[in-house]
């Protein structure tokens, strides 16, 4: 409907406050706002009509919501190249990000047939696995599952227990240099435990990578799955 009154009407007037916010980095990208209770108590207002002027920065691209977990300041998401070299740290970094990786379990298990057929191994041989978290700018953009074969790289495990860089952990086990050689993605749902880690809710769209990098003899050194936040991510395929 047209206002024909001449006045600005609140919820608008309560968008342009919060884009306000937004223009001088009151909140930034990945940032949490306020509650609709807390804003409607800042603005005098009721609780729909501070969800209307949400809504008008959904709609201009400026925040996104999620289920149960409230109003966020939407962030550009961030490049992340797929080709024969995949190193984190230097996507991000080429992407003009900030990386970070937080180690969350690291332990030996047993192979199953289809992770001993991607690492050239036979099921139930031991295995490091290496469960974490990835970060860019300070916001989490996906976790990770990182599996190597411990009989072909002993000493794997210690190494991960001193740095969260899988380049820098091969390196520790004589592993100079590793190439992708399969890329495989797929679109799946966050379980409530990945959506936990990535600040999501339960059922939001992820971007599942899975591959495997080899040494320089062809040899499988670790098989990869990743499971990146949908909006926060975009994945280029390079040859």
């Amino acid at each position: 409907m047209r206002n024909t009154s001449g006045k600005t009407p609140i919820w608008q007037a309560i968008a342009d406050a919060l884009r306000s916010d937004l223009a001088e980095g009151r909140y930034v990208p990945g940032d949490k706002l306020p509650t609709e209770a807390a804003l409607a108590d800042r603005f005098g207002v009721n609780r729909h009509t501070v969800r209307h002027g949400l809504s008008a920065l959904v709609k201009d691209g400026l925040v996104r919501t999620r289920r149960g977990a409230g109003a966020f300041v939407a962030a550009t998401p961030t490049d992340y190249p797929i080709g024969p070299r995949v190193r984190f740290h230097e996507n991000l970094i080429a992407a003009g990000r900030r990386p970070d990786k937080r180690a969350l379990q690291v332990e030996e298990r047993s192979a199953t047939t289809g992770e001993a057929k991607a690492l050239y191994i036979a099921p139930g041989d031991p295995i490091c696995t290496y469960h974490g978290l990835s970060l860019s700018d300070g916001q989490p953009i996906a976790v990770f599952e990182s599996l190597f074969p411990e009989g072909r790289l002993a000493g794997i495990r210690e190494a991960l227990s001193k740095t969260t860089s899988v380049t820098e952990a091969l390196r520790c086990v004589g592993i100079s240099d590793y190439t992708r050689a399969s890329t495989r993605l797929t679109a799946v749902r966050a379980s409530a435990t990945q959506a936990l880690h990535l600040q999501l809710s339960e059922g939001d769209p992820l971007l599942k990578s899975t591959g495997v990098n080899v040494d320089g003899t062809g040899q499988p050194v670790e098989y990869g799955r990743t499971w990146f936040a949908g909006d926060r991510v975009t994945l280029t395929l390079e040859g």
